[in-house]
């Protein structure tokens, strides 16, 4: 395991484990000294707060899925209008030239009401979706920890997050794939169904079962790289506002001031999670409408400056979302009492093989 995960390390922009070691050894800090595995942090950790479970156990996964609901459901379904003009703007660009054209010619043509197409199909898919990639991630994130040992989980940690959010996220497209086809039918094909129980029927009709999962693979290659930079590109951010901004150490933060510190490092992983998964969404818009064409067959047809278009406004959208995801998903771990392990730091018995102990 620790061989297939070390080499995605050295791809992404947070690599330089040697040189991180020689930072945490050298830099003084003036929080006190963690305890070096998760499970003695929290055990410690639960003199001043007590938790509702234990850290890692069915209880714990269940409600970080509850968690994962509620951030991604609601999240999703409140940017419906943008999501529909978005997805417009791929698959008809001459029609719909911008955010504010696309708005205009939306509101002209089907009024305030059909801002909101598609809501029913975007609430039960990506609630699905996300109990499956922030309760898996958690789980992956523990399994792969513990394979991979506490030294080697730290040192390879931005590895551990792409590893653990890529195989959530695995199951999570599968559970969106049936909702996201039905929301593009809606939202793209004037005339072809207005509601989730118009569309469901009437794809099964025309393509079978075939029709809620041909574009499961593009899902996957939309998705797959935003959650692995969404989860990766938090986890590290946190980290970094801790150590360098934040003027003090997350243990003597209030609540309140945690859940700004998610807030903030979730909207700047969103931004980067717009660009990387942008030219796969616009390919999952345009196979969802048509019929009989392959992902490939899509791709080539509309070419690099193609597969951007609407890049704007997904980068508003997917900014906003991820913030306000990772803030909800954070205040429900909050309200359940979870444990909320704190960024990692480095094991004793790695400091002590790389004499950085007085």
């Amino acid at each position: 395991m620790f061989s297939s995960v070390a080499p995605l390390a050295r791809l992404n922009p947070f690599y330089a484990p040697h040189f991180q070691l020689v930072q945490d050894g050298v830099r003084k800090r003036a929080e006190p000294a963690e305890a070096p595995a998760t499970r003695r942090s929290l055990a410690a950790a639960s003199a001043a707060e007590e938790y509702s479970c234990e850290y890692g156990s069915l209880k714990f996964y269940a409600l970080c899925g509850v968690g994962g609901v509620l951030s991604c459901g609601l999240t999703h379904t409140a940017v419906v209008p943008l999501d529909l003009v978005k997805c417009r703007m791929q698959v008809d660009p001459q029609k719909y030239k911008s955010i504010v054209n696309g708005f205009s010619v939306t509101l002209k043509e089907d009024g305030v009401r059909g801002l909101a197409k598609g809501w029913a199909p975007t609430f039960i898919g990506y609630s699905m979706q996300g109990l499956c990639k922030f309760g898996f991630y958690e789980v992956f994130k523990i399994l792969y920890g513990n394979m991979l040992g506490e030294e080697n989980a730290y040192l390879w940690r931005t590895s551990l997050y792409l590893a653990a959010s890529a195989s959530a996220e695995f199951f999570a497209d599968i559970a969106l794939a049936p909702m996201e086809a039905a929301k593009v039918r809606i939202q793209t094909q004037p005339g072809y169904a207005n509601t989730l129980r118009q569309a469901v029927p009437k794809m099964f009709g025309e393509e079978g079962i075939w029709a809620f999962y041909k574009g499961v693979a593009p899902l996957w290659m939309r998705q797959i790289p935003y959650t692995m930079m969404k989860f990766a590109c938090f986890e590290r951010t946190v980290e970094a506002l801790y150590k360098y901004i934040v003027p003090k150490p997350r243990s003597e933060c209030t609540k309140g001031e945690q859940l700004v510190v998610t807030f903030v490092a979730g909207y700047i992983a969103g931004v980067f999670c717009a660009i990387v998964s942008h030219p796969a969404d616009s390919v999952v818009s345009v196979l969802n409408k048509e019929k009989g064409s392959s992902a490939s067959q899509v791709l080539m047809r509309l070419g690099f400056k193609g597969v951007w278009k609407g890049l704007f406004a997904r980068i508003i959208m997917i900014g906003t979302l991820t913030a306000l995801q990772w803030f909800i998903y954070d205040s429900v771990k909050v309200y359940f009492r979870l444990p909320r392990p704190p960024p990692p730091e480095m094991p004793e018995s790695l400091k002590k093989k790389l004499g950085l102990t007085e």
